[in-house]
């Protein structure tokens, strides 16, 4: 069954969703985007997620398509249309068409192109690997400066999502000058009693937010919590580990190249992190 998808304002079977070759998202990688989970058929820290948006497209001097009113209501009517319980909606916003190929911007009348679509993920929340956990290798960080900006522009963390596909573990923590900046797709923590060491918000990572709302309650359960880098030696001594992203959630990890964190398997502090965070999102979804 073909999935119904948005562009620029309409509802289109996704076979007949086209979008210029002269886009700016396809020749430029000149556009950010933005991926809400879906749980129960509610949106996941969807005001988090438009807040970003807001930020990204800022940064980039970049014209916002609609209201976030008008996010909402059309991510509602994709959920609606794919009939999606558990999942994503993926929002892509990018410079458009200016009719040519150019490296400077176009002009400033030149409308954005916004593209919206839905990924079906039943059980979303209750991955297997909560229970197994993950484990990464370590690779250097070659990405650009500007991380805290979601742009497009995910070559390298494609890369090393391959990196560590070949050497047969779940993902790649990014080192840079002898210091973990985050996942290839998510933020990076480890934990040391009831320390949660996390790197600082800088142009060096992406201003996760599940990040915000899991530091935001791990204080609330009085855990401590210290934003600055940490090596990949000091992770490789800590009692567990994690990471956090839209759609793993909260997500622990075991083994980082080849050598074991803490016990080797999930440990309680991770466990309880995760339950809080479904459980507070599913109550605040909407």
């Amino acid at each position: 069954m073909s999935r119904t998808v948005y562009l620029n304002g309409a509802y289109l079977p996704e076979a007949e969703a086209k979008i210029s070759i002269f886009d700016r998202g396809f020749l430029m990688a000149d556009g950010v985007y933005e991926v809400t989970s879906v749980l129960d058929g509610k949106l996941i820290d969807f005001s988090g997620h438009c807040a970003r948006l807001g930020r990204s497209l800022k940064e980039l001097d970049m014209a916002a398509p609609c209201s976030d009113a008008a996010l909402l209501e059309a991510h509602r009517e994709l959920i609606r249309l794919n009939d999606i319980t558990d999942g994503m909606v993926y929002l892509q916003v990018t410079r458009g068409n200016p009719g040519d190929r150019d490296f400077a911007y176009p002009a400033a009348d030149t409308a954005p192109t916004l593209v919206m679509f839905t990924q079906s993920k039943p059980g979303l929340a209750d991955a297997p690997a909560a229970k197994t956990g993950w484990k990464v290798i370590s690779v250097p960080d070659q990405r650009w400066g500007r991380r805290d900006i979601k742009t497009t522009q995910l070559l390298y963390p494609s890369m090393a999502k391959m990196m560590a596909k070949a050497a047969h573990v779940d993902d790649a923590w990014l080192v840079e000058e002898g210091m973990v900046t985050e996942g290839t797709s998510n933020n990076a923590y480890i934990i040391k009693g009831n320390r949660i060491i996390t790197r600082q918000l800088s142009h060096d990572i992406l201003h996760g937010i599940t990040r915000a709302a899991v530091l935001r309650f791990a204080s609330e359960a009085q855990m401590e919590v210290e934003e600055r880098p940490f090596t990949v030696a000091e992770a490789k001594g800590a009692d567990e580990a994690f990471i956090t992203s839209a759609s793993a959630f909260v997500m622990p990890v075991v083994e980082l190249d080849g050598v074991a964190i803490g016990a080797g398997r999930v440990g309680a502090t991770v466990t309880r992190l995760r339950e809080i965070y479904l459980e507070e999102m599913r109550k605040a979804a909407i």
